[in-house]
C-alpha cells in the first residue's frame, strides 16, 4: 500500500467488512490521511499496531477475541502517543465509560456523519480529547469518572506535574460540572451564557488532557481543585 507523504496514518479494526469499506472510502477521499491497516479482530488490532505503529487507531468498542475497548487499553498503556477512535453501534454510558477508562480520545457512533469522523480523526492526531465532550454532556457520566477514580494512585515516585493550573471560574465551573450540573444549569447559576461554559471547558479540557485525561481528574481532586461529587448512600 502506496503511502502518502505527511499523512495521518490510521489502523481500522472492525468486524464488518462492509463497514471497513465504507469507512475506507471516506478515508481515501481525504488528503490528509489514509488507511495503512485493517484488523477484524482485537487481537489482531493489537498485532498491528505493534507492527505498523499507526498515528491513529479507528477500533469498533465491540470485537471478537478481545474486545476493542480491551485492545484500545492495551495498546494506550503501551503506545501513549496513539490517538485512539472507539467506534460503536450501542451508544450505552457503560461503553462510553469503558472507553473513557482505556484511554480513547475519540467516541462516535458508527453511523455517525464522514465528516464528523474525519475531523475527529484530525483533532485527536493534534492531541485533543474529543471525547470529553461526549462526557461533560452526560453528567452522570462525568460524576462516575471523578468517583471511580478518586482514589487511584496515578502517580509513582519521581513523576512530573504536566498539568497547567486551572483558573478561578474554570474551577468553578468544573466542580459545578463534577456535581451533575449541565451546561445550562451551571450557565444559569453563574450568570454567564451557555456559550461561555462551553468556551471555559474548552480551556479546562486543553489544561487537563495534556497526557492522559484520567490522570487529570485524578489530579485535580487531590490538588484540591474540584471536588468529588457527594454519592448516595
Amino acid at each position: 500500500m502506496k503511502e502518502k507523504p505527511g499523512s495521518i496514518r490510521i489502523l481500522l479494526a472492525d468486524a464488518s467488512r462492509l463497514t471497513t469499506m465504507g469507512i475506507t472510502q471516506v478515508i481515501e477521499k481525504e488528503a490528509d490521511m489514509q488507511i495503512i491497516g485493517v484488523a477484524s479482530d482485537g487481537e489482531d488490532a493489537v498485532v498491528k499496531v505493534v507492527e505498523l505503529e499507526p498515528d491513529v487507531l479507528v477500533i469498533e468498542a465491540d470485537l471478537p477475541r478481545l474486545s476493542g475497548i480491551e485492545a484500545a487499553q492495551r495498546i494506550r498503556r503501551e503506545f501513549p502517543h496513539i490517538a485512539v477512535v472507539v467506534l460503536t453501534a450501542d451508544d450505552q454510558e457503560q461503553t462510553l465509560f469503558d472507553a473513557i477508562r482505556a484511554g480513547a480520545a475519540a467516541y462516535l457512533h458508527k453511523d455517525c456523519d464522514p465528516t464528523e469522523l474525519t475531523e475527529s480523526i484530525r483533532k485527536v492526531r493534534a492531541g485533543q480529547f474529543v471525547i470529553n465532550e461526549k462526557i461533560f454532556s452526560r453528567p452522570a457520566v462525568a460524576s462516575r469518572v471523578l468517583a471511580e477514580f478518586r482514589e487511584l494512585s496515578v502517580y509513582g515516585p519521581g513523576a512530573t506535574r504536566v498539568f497547567a493550573p486551572l483558573s478561578p471560574r474554570e474551577v468553578q465551573i468544573l466542580d459545578s460540572i463534577a456535581q451533575g450540573r449541565t451546561n445550562k444549569e451551571v450557565a444559569y447559576a453563574l450568570a454567564i451564557s451557555e456559550q461561555t461554559v462551553k468556551n471555559h471547558m474548552s480551556s479546562i479540557l486543553r489544561k487537563l488532557s495534556v497526557n492522559d485525561r484520567t490522570q487529570a481528574v485524578v489530579y485535580a481532586i487531590r490538588q484540591g481543585w474540584i471536588k468529588a461529587p457527594e454519592l448516595g448512600p
